[in-house]
């Protein structure tokens, strides 16, 4: 993992899982549904947005989620960098993954309904769906596409780019960026408000990687 500053580079692209929100904290499958950030969750993205300018970024576009929570998070980290003039993009290709018939409940109570090892299946697996939601596959097939349409256009173009979404949207590109395969991907922990920047080639090849992780942020993975 290099410690460069990648500013200067011609290809940045930075990740951003949103911070804590109010069902991260209770421990409950959100997927599409649309809580708000935590006090917590404020303060992890303001965190962000500090560590992404002391270390000299300055963007020019952002994409994010249709989900208050991701669109918040971006919104703080633009605010707390000096940087909210930077045109956002939001659209619901970059939403979490659809937890379907799981949304709002707790691990508990999702066990108790279909039992400890299909939702442990659904939880871990790539292409296993849980009732009426989708796998991480399945949110690669929407996020892949929009990236490939919306998001590296732009970071090809020479500008420097901030991605504010959510675990699962995240792991699909991050599974795309580095050459994962599925059950790599799901191994990937990300940390709420936690900065990855990649410098990359000019086929989106990833040059070098640097992970500006907190301690606070962890991962509940249940989006």
């Amino acid at each position: 993992m290099s410690t460069s500053n990648p500013a200067s580079e011609t290809h940045t692209l930075v990740l951003v899982r949103h911070g804590q929100s109010e069902w991260n904290r209770l421990n409950l499958f959100t997927g599409w549904r649309d809580p708000d950030l935590t006090e917590k969750g404020v303060i992890e993205a303001r965190w962000a947005g500090r560590v992404l300018r002391d270390f000299g970024i300055r963007f020019d576009h952002a994409f994010t989620s249709r989900l208050r929570r991701a669109q918040n998070t971006l919104d703080i980290i633009l605010d707390v960098m000096g940087q909210s003039g930077v045109p956002i993009e939001r659209d619901e290709a970059l939403n979490e993954r659809d937890y379907g018939q799981l949304s709002g409940l707790n691990k508990d109570e999702a066990r108790q309904r279909f039992g400890e090892d299909m939702v442990m299946r659904w939880r871990r697996s790539y292409d296993i769906p849980p009732p009426g939601g989708e796998s991480l596959k399945d949110t690669a097939a929407r996020v892949l596409p929009y990236y490939e349409a919306h998001i590296w256009p732009v970071v090809a173009s020479g500008k420097t780019v901030i991605v504010a979404a959510h675990g699962n949207s995240l792991r699909a590109l991050i599974m795309r960026l580095e050459g994962l395969s599925g059950e790599q991907i799901i191994q990937r922990e990300l940390a709420t408000g936690a900065p990855i920047v990649y410098v990359l080639d000019t086929t989106g090849a990833v040059v070098n990687r640097t992970d500006l992780v907190t301690s606070e942020g962890r991962d509940n993975g249940i989006g």
